[in-house]
Formats: C-alpha cells, structure tokens, sequence
C-alpha cells in the first residue's frame, strides 16, 4: 500500500474514531456532573482526552504520509511515531487530572447522586468504546499504523475504567460512599500505567532497536545462488516501514556485475518475503578462502 493511500486509510479510520470519542466523553461528563459522580466525570475526561489524541493524530499523519525526498530520504513515517508519544503524554497528563479530581472528593465527602439510570449510561458507552477499540485496532493492524494501535490502546483502557466505574457505583449503593472517589484514583493509575506502555513501543522504534529476527534473513539470504555467507545484519523502523542493512559474502573470482546482480536478487528476495520491509542495503564483500 502507498503512502497516499495508508494514510487515507488511516485518517478515515481516526475521524470515525473521533466522532464516537466525542459523543461518549460528552455523555459522561455531563451525566458525571449532573449526579456529582467524580468516577464517571474521570472516565468522561479520559475519553475526551482520546478525541484530542484523535484530532493531533490527523495531524500526525498528514506528515507521516510524505514521501521520501532530499531531505527526509528515509521518509516521514517517524512523524507518526513522534505523534504516538504525544498519547502517552496526555494519558499521563489525563492521569493526574484524574486522581487529583478523585483525592479532593475523597477529602469533601460529598457524596454522589448517581441512580439506577448511572448504570445504562455507563453500559451503553462500555459497549461503543469496546467496539471502537476493537475497531481502530484491526485497522491499525492491517495498515500498520503504530499510531491507531497506541489509540486502541488509550479507548481499550478506557473500558478497563468503565468496568471499575460500574464497580464503584454497586459499590457505594451498597453502603460504602468512598467507593466512587477510590474507583477514580484507581483510574488514574490505570491510565498512567497505559501511558508507560506506549512510551516503551515508541521509544524503541526512536531509537532503532532491532525489529527483524536475523535468523529469518539470514535464512532467506543464503538460499539465493552466488550467496557464500551474510553477517552483520541490522534493521530498524516502525512495523511496516522497515529497513535492512546486511554484508552478504561472494565468491572473489565473480565480476562486479555479477556481484550486482546478487545485490538486486537479495533485495528483492527480502522484500517479497518479509512483510513489512521497504528498503534494504546490501554490501558486497568478497568470501575468504578460510571462510568457503
């Protein structure tokens, strides 16, 4: 899939995402506020939180979709991961919103409103987020978007929170008032700790950790005809846009033009057999006689 139309796929998948972001985190706060609930306010602001993701990820990507050129000959597509970050730092930003919220109504014991129609509220938005999660994240597989698959992540959470809501609220009817504002600091948590998640995925991918397994490639390298060895294999990039470097070891007797031509094959033979490859470099040394 090219540039262009990733990124229109992506951008399609981010909108519908947005829309249902929208309407959810609006329902919860404005019923939140409406009954004094501080749990069910957190999980509305958790949700509204993943619209603005949605909204800088448009932005993300635009760039992300540039092709390569003089200055960025590797492409932009780490725009997108650099947009990826920005996730994990609002989840933890949402977080302290969070947990602070929830410690000043543990203090004020004031206690909630919420009845009967808290739990229908809270089970209809449980059911869209659990949909759009799944959702974003099966596109974000098939396209390879590290950006839709952190923000599956960041609405997939957002379930998680829902359920300790729903928890809280039997909770508190039951005889123990606390039980909302300890369920919102639980919260809390729970989004920081989704927050540390995405910053290991995309600070990995920043600072070129290896993403193929050598063995695969070097399997693939060895098999082709003029191939005597291959060493020193390196690769790095985000899933789907990966890029391979490797030494691939020939007969010294061969001419320059067959060692070209072994160059193109291997290229090729790596492309088309590991998913998510776009470049590779290859370097032609000549093998040993100790070596043959």
């Amino acid at each position: 899939m090219d540039y262009t139309l990733r990124s229109i796929e992506v951008r399609r998948v981010i909108l519908i995402t947005l829309g249902f972001n929208l309407m959810v985190g609006l329902t919860k706060i404005t019923y939140g506020t409406i009954v004094d609930s501080v749990a069910i306010m957190s999980d509305g602001i958790h949700t509204l939180f993943d619209g603005f993701n949605n909204i800088m990820g448009l932005v993300g990507i635009y760039y992300a979709s540039r092709s390569p050129d003089k200055k960025h000959p590797y492409g932009y597509r780490k725009f997108e991961t650099i947009i990826t970050i920005f996730i994990g730092i609002m989840m933890f930003f949402t977080a302290y919103t969070i947990f602070h919220r929830a410690f000043e109504s543990f203090v004020s014991n004031v206690p909630s409103t919420a009845g009967l129609e808290a739990f229908v509220v809270m089970l209809g938005t449980l059911t869209v987020n659990f949909c759009v999660s799944g959702y974003e994240r099966k596109r974000g597989l098939v396209l390879k978007s590290e950006f839709l698959i952190a923000d599956a992540g960041y609405t997939r959470s957002d379930v998680y929170v829902t359920l300790g809501v729903i928890t809280g609220l039997i909770l508190a009817r039951c005889g123990f008032p606390k039980a909302d504002s300890i369920v919102g600091m639980i919260v809390g948590v729970i989004v920081a700790w989704m927050g540390v998640q995405i910053f290991r995925t995309t600070i990995a991918i920043l600072v070129d950790e290896s993403v193929l397994d050598s063995s695969d490639i070097m399997d693939t390298v060895c098999a082709i005809d003029g191939v005597e060895k291959c060493h020193k294999i390196r690769s790095r990039g985000p899933e789907g846009n990966v890029f391979v470097d490797l030494h691939v070891l020939v007969d010294p007797d061969i001419s320059v033009n067959d060692g070209h031509e072994i160059a193109n094959v291997v290229k090729k033979d790596i492309k088309t057999k590991i998913s998510g490859v776009v470049d590779v470099l290859v370097h032609i040394e000549p093998v040993k006689t100790s070596e043959k």
